[in-house]
């Protein structure tokens, strides 16, 4: 009989870093959808969504939107300079 195979064990940083990666593919996707949702205000018979909303409701999501691919790029640099270091460590046997 046959036993169960072990949890499978996976790098935490390698983990986070393709998590993060996965964030950063997904995000110009969110953005989109997003920028969408003021085409479908106003459909209820009383006119068009005011000007003035939908501005401020674009430049909200702009502003959350370069707000979170900052953090990710930072997050994924740090990942990728710790890397860097770790290899460095471990080829000079610091």
């Amino acid at each position: 009989m046959k036993s169960k195979p072990g949890p499978l064990f996976l790098e935490q940083r390698a983990y986070r870093r393709r998590r993060m990666a996965d964030a950063a593919r997904v995000l110009p996707v969110l953005g989109a959808i997003l920028f969408s949702v003021p085409l479908l205000w106003g459909q209820d018979g009383s006119g068009a969504a005011l000007t003035t909303k939908v501005m401020l409701y674009l430049f909200v999501i702009w502003g959350l939107l370069v707000g979170l691919s900052a953090v990710i790029s930072r997050k994924l640099r740090e990942e990728e300079t710790r890397s860097a270091d770790n290899q460095t460590q471990s080829k000079t046997g610091v």
